[in-house]
C-alpha cells in the first residue's frame, strides 16, 4: 500500500455532512475524526484488506472504487462494490477484527482511515458519531446476512439439483432403454406368431398352459441365486430344452431362470403340450416372459422417478402453505435421505435408521424443518468424505414431552477448541470455498423458532447433533 502525506482532496466536516449516514453528526465530532485519521492514496490493483489479516480501522472512501470479493473453489465471487462516500472497515462494537474477504482497489482511491486504536476514544467521547457508525454496522450486518442466507440457500439448491439430476438420469435412461428394447422385441413377434398359429392344441390345453404361465408371473420372487447356482440352473434347463429339441434353448434357459423355472416346472408344462408343439409353445412363453421383464423394468424406473418427484414436492412443501402443520417427522427425514441418496452411494456410506414409529405428529413448518435435516445430514456426509466410507445413523426417540432427532456420523470429529463455535454465524471447519458457515446457524434459528434446541457432542468416530422439539406446540 502506497501512502502520500498530502491527500488529493481536502476532507472537511462539510464534505462529511454530505454523506447520508453522517449528516446529523455535529461538525466538531466530524472534525475530530478528520484530525485523528490517516489520509492517503492507494493505486488501482492494490488490496486494502484480505482474508485473515487484521482490519486496520474505519475507512471512508473519498474517491475511487473498491471491490469486495471472496474466492470459493478457485472462483471469485463478488460481494460488493463501494464508490465515493462509502464507509467500510471496522465499526464501533463490531466483533469482527479480521477480514474474511478481499478488498481490491478498482480505481485509484483516496481514503481517510480512523485507526482502530482510536475507536475506544470515539465511543467514550463522541456519542452522535458513534451512534451513526453503529447504525451503518447494523444495516451492513442485515444486508450481508440476507445476502449470505440467500447464497447458502442457492448452494444447498445446487447440491440438491446435482443430486437429483444424477438420481433421475439413471431411471430415465432405463425407461428409454426399456422402451427401445420393447419396441424391437415386439417387432420380432410376427415370426413367433406364425409358429403359434400352426399349433394344434385343444382349448382346455391352451387354458391350462396360459393359467400356469400367469401363475408363474404372479408368484413372489424367490431368493437370489449365487452366480454358481444360477449357472448350474441354466445348464440344467438348457439340457432339458435341448433334449426336447426346443429352439433358442440358451436364450430360453436364461429367461426361464429369471422367473424361477425348474426342471419340475418344465415337466409340469410339458404334460399339457403335445410333443410336436413344445418348441413353438415354449418360445411363445419366452416371448411373454421377455415382454413382462421389459415392462417390469420400465415400471420400476418410472416408480423411482415418481418417488423422487414426490420427495422433492414434499421436501420443498410445494402447493401448500408455509404455516405450521401436523406431520410425521420421519416423512421429512426420509424425503431428505431420498434426495441425498446419491451422496450416500458416492461416499460409500452405510445408513442406519432407528426410528420410534410411536412418536406423535409434530406441528412444524415442514419446509423449514427439511432445511434442518438437509444441513445436518449434508454436514455429516462432508465429515466422512475424506475417509471414502462411513456410517450415518439417524435416530428418533421420545424424551418426556419432547422428540429427539439425532444425526450421528463416525467421521474424525470436531476439535475441542472449535466445538463451542460451530453454531456461530460464518464459522466453518471446512476448507475455504466449501462452506459459508451459515448452515448450522440456520439450523439453530429454525429449531429455536419451533421452541426447541440443538446441541452437539463430538469425539473421533462419534459426532452427534441432537435436535430437541417439543411435542406440545404451546
Amino acid at each position: 500500500m502506497v501512502k502520500y502525506l498530502i491527500p488529493m482532496q481536502t476532507v472537511t466536516a462539510e464534505w462529511l455532512h454530505s454523506i447520508e449516514a453522517l449528516k446529523e453528526v455535529p461538525a466538531s465530532q466530524l472534525q475530530w475524526m478528520i484530525d485523528n485519521s490517516d489520509h492517503y492514496e492507494v493505486p488501482a490493483g492494490e488490496l486494502l484488506f484480505q482474508p485473515g489479516k487484521p482490519i486496520t480501522g474505519t475507512h471512508i472512501l473519498v474517491t475511487g472504487r473498491i471491490k469486495a470479493y471472496q474466492v470459493q473453489q478457485k472462483e471469485s465471487r463478488e460481494l460488493a462494490v463501494w464508490g465515493p462516500k462509502s464507509i467500510l472497515g471496522y465499526l464501533p462494537f463490531s466483533r469482527g477484527k479480521v477480514s474474511f474477504a478481499f478488498g481490491e482497489i478498482r480505481d485509484d482511491a483516496q481514503l481517510m482511515t480512523l485507526p482502530i486504536a482510536k475507536i475506544e476514544e470515539l465511543i467514550r467521547t463522541h456519542f452522535e458519531l458513534t451512534q451513526a457508525l453503529v447504525h451503518i454496522m447494523t444495516n451492513r450486518v442485515r444486508e450481508f446476512t440476507s445476502f449470505q442466507l440467500q447464497n447458502e440457500k442457492m448452494a444447498a439448491l445446487g447440491k440438491l439439483s446435482a443430486g437429483l439430476a444424477h438420481e433421475l438420469n439413471n431411471p430415465a435412461a432405463a425407461v428409454v432403454r426399456g422402451a427401445v428394447s420393447l419396441k424391437q422385441h415386439l417387432q420380432m413377434m410376427p415370426e413367433t406368431f406364425k409358429k403359434v398359429m400352426a399349433i394344434r392344441m385343444r382349448p382346455e390345453e391352451v387354458d391350462t398352459v396360459n393359467g400356469k404361465l400367469f401363475e408363474i408371473l404372479h408368484q413372489p420372487k424367490g431368493p437370489a441365486l449365487s452366480m454358481m447356482q444360477r449357472s448350474d440352473r441354466e445348464d440344467e434347463l438348457m439340457d432339458w430344452l435341448d433334449d426336447h429339441k426346443i429352439e433358442n434353448s440358451a436364450e430360453l434357459a436364461e429367461n426361464l431362470v429369471d422367473f424361477g423355472f425348474t426342471i419340475d416346472v418344465l415337466n409340469d408344462f410339458k404334460k399339457d403340450i403335445p410333443d410336436t408343439d413344445l418348441s413353438p409353445v415354449f418360445n411363445w412363453i419366452n416371448s411373454n416372459l421377455v415382454t413382462e421383464k421389459m415392462v417390469t423394468d420400465i415400471e420400476e424406473a418410472s416408480k423411482r422417478i415418481a418417488t423422487l418427484v414426490g420427495s422433492v414436492k414434499t421436501f420443498t412443501h410445494m402447493d401448500q402453505g408455509h404455516d405450521r402443520q401436523l406431520t410425521d417427522i420421519h416423512s421429512g427425514i426420509q424425503n431428505t435421505l431420498n434426495i441425498l441418496q446419491y451422496r450416500l452411494r458416492k461416499g460409500n456410506v452405510e445408513l442406519q435408521q432407528h426410528f420410534d414409529q410411536s412418536l406423535p405428529q409434530l406441528k412444524v413448518c415442514i419446509g423449514e424443518m427439511n432445511q434442518v435435516w438437509t444441513n445436518l445430514i449434508d454436514n455429516a456426509l462432508d465429515a466422512m468424505e475424506p475417509s471414502k466410507k462411513g456410517i450415518l445413523e439417524i435416530r428418533t426417540e421420545r424424551d418426556h414431552d419432547c422428540v429427539l432427532v439425532s444425526v450421528i456420523d463416525n467421521g474424525p470429529g470436531i476439535p475441542p477448541e472449535m466445538i463451542s463455535r460451530v453454531f456461530d454465524p460464518f464459522f466453518t471447519t471446512k476448507e475455504i470455498g466449501k462452506g459459508t458457515g451459515l448452515g448450522l446457524d440456520i439450523v439453530c434459528q429454525i429449531v429455536k423458532q419451533h421452541k426447541g434446541n440443538v446441541k452437539v457432542t463430538s469425539e473421533p468416530g462419534n459426532t452427534r447433533f441432537i435436535v430437541t422439539l417439543p411435542m406440545n406446540d404451546n
